[in-house]
């Protein structure tokens, strides 16, 4: 066997051993994924693309009304956990009405900034902060997320004890990354 092959086949075990699972896809930063029916694009920043995900409509207007698209249009980096629409959708009836008004501002940063992680953090980089199958993950807002693994299922539980599973892990952006998940994670109010 050549030594290409070898090596070839050494890269793809290690990446598969890196993986696990659904969670820890791709890190290379000229891929692709698609999110709410669009490809995203990792020469894109968190903005341009997350306004093109028609399962993020909810999020990028939430992002507007607090004011925060020059913040997560900047250098960054940032790792984002992006609640989808189904996820502000299980909120109790007139929250998301209720957080967009311009007077409850303040709130609207703070649990959008809970999402916020300062830095590029993989998939792969946060298994590797597990100990004891946890990590403890400080987000902008200054709050605490908690990431733990179910088989091959990431969560964040926030500091009320709700749980967020990551639905599409590492999409890459240019100022950062991108995990979806399934649910609003909110800060210990």
């Amino acid at each position: 066997m050549k030594k290409s092959t070898v090596i070839s086949k050494m890269i793809l075990m290690i990446a598969i051993f890196i993986g696990q699972g659904a969670f820890a896809q791709s890190e290379m930063s000229g891929v692709t994924k698609m999110v709410g029916g669009a490809e995203m694009f990792p020469t894109k920043n968190i903005i341009e693309n997350a306004v093109n995900s028609k399962d993020h409509t909810t999020l990028v207007a939430a992002v507007k009304a607090a004011d925060l698209v020059g913040v997560l249009s900047g250098d960054g980096p940032f790792t984002v956990f992006a609640p989808t629409n189904a996820a502000f959708d299980a909120l109790p009836d007139g929250t998301v009405e209720t957080l967009l008004k311009p007077e409850n501002i303040k709130t609207l940063q703070t649990i959008l900034t809970y999402h916020v992680v300062a830095g590029k953090w993989s998939a792969s980089a946060i298994i590797g902060m597990m100990v004891d199958g946890k990590a403890e993950i400080k987000t902008v807002s200054g709050g605490i997320l908690t990431a733990w693994m179910k088989g091959d299922a990431v969560y964040v539980t926030d500091e009320n004890g709700n749980s967020a599973q990551v639905t599409i892990a590492d999409v890459n952006q240019s100022n950062g990354v991108i995990h979806v998940v399934d649910a609003v994670l909110l800060p210990g109010m």
